[in-house]
């Protein structure tokens, strides 16, 4: 993607290989620690833009893509899945995070074909339900078994046409089996181990509305891109006003995002936390 000079840069392919040899290598939680460092080295030492990533896998890179996109929606501008097997992991957090499915038609193998069938519906019913989120394309190539013969690769230029949202209006949160504290501007902090982060939100203006959660707390980190921190902020829950007035913008709130994510634009200056 680009000539020995650096000259004529249009992008930058990286093609990691996986730490582990066994079959849960996409179930285990350095692999996003190895994919946030990666992210954060591309924008310091390759001017890469962070809102210009783009992550895609085939076979066992398409089992990756499934169970990094949705945990990891925040960190790209779309997502697209060749050839994998999806196993546990489900669609809800992919609601900002635009997603291709690539399958062979006679790709039978552990059931492939058929569960990329019923997650292309999975996600047109998401979209249905919610038609400003879950943008998708979902191609069963007929004819073709595990290798699709390139037909998959027009996910590139689809891929290309989306940049990442930082501030999405509506985020929607499940927790993978790899647990994150955050998902955008939303988080969960403090949470006993084994317990499940199941959350969808919305920003209508300057007030915060938590339409479900399965989960004692949650975390807003708020951004001036986001709401107006110089006046007043409401959160609701089920007619409940859990939360009002003007949030303090902090050095600490910066530097603790920036710890977490390793790069400046992604840091909200406050957070406001409450308990439901």
């Amino acid at each position: 993607l680009y000539d020995a000079t650096m000259e004529n840069l249009q992008g930058i392919y990286v093609a990691p290989r996986a730490p582990t040899n066994t079959w849960d290598l996409w179930h285990q939680s350095h692999i996003d620690v190895f994919f946030d460092r990666l992210i954060q080295l591309a924008t310091l030492k390759a001017s890469v833009d962070p809102n210009r990533i783009y992550l895609l896998g085939y076979s066992a890179g398409g089992d990756g893509v499934y169970q990094l996109a949705p945990r990891m929606a925040d960190r790209f501008a779309a997502a697209s899945m060749m050839a994998g097997h999806p196993n546990e992991t489900q669609a809800t957090g992919l609601r900002n995070l635009p997603f291709a499915l690539h399958m062979g038609g006679r790709d039978g193998a552990y059931n492939r074909n058929q569960v990329a069938k019923e997650w292309g519906e999975r996600l047109d019913e998401l979209q249905a339900e919610d038609p400003e989120g879950y943008i998708h394309q979902v191609q069963i190539h007929q004819g073709k078994g595990h290798w699709m013969e390139l037909e998959d690769a027009v996910a590139l230029p689809w891929m290309s046409n989306f940049r990442r949202q930082q501030f999405p209006t509506k985020v929607a949160w499940r927790q993978d089996d790899v647990r994150h504290t955050r998902l955008y501007w939303l988080g969960a902090p403090n949470l006993e181990p084994g317990k499940e982060v199941i959350a969808t939100v919305n920003r209508e203006a300057n007030e915060i509305n938590i339409l479900k959660s399965e989960t004692p707390a949650l975390q807003f980190h708020l951004h001036d891109d986001l709401l107006d921190l110089n006046k007043p902020v409401r959160v609701r829950y089920q007619g409940r006003v859990l939360y009002q007035g003007v949030p303090n913008r902090t050095i600490l709130h910066l530097y603790q995002n920036l710890e977490e994510y390793g790069i400046a634009r992604f840091t909200s200056p406050a957070v406001i936390e409450v308990a439901l």
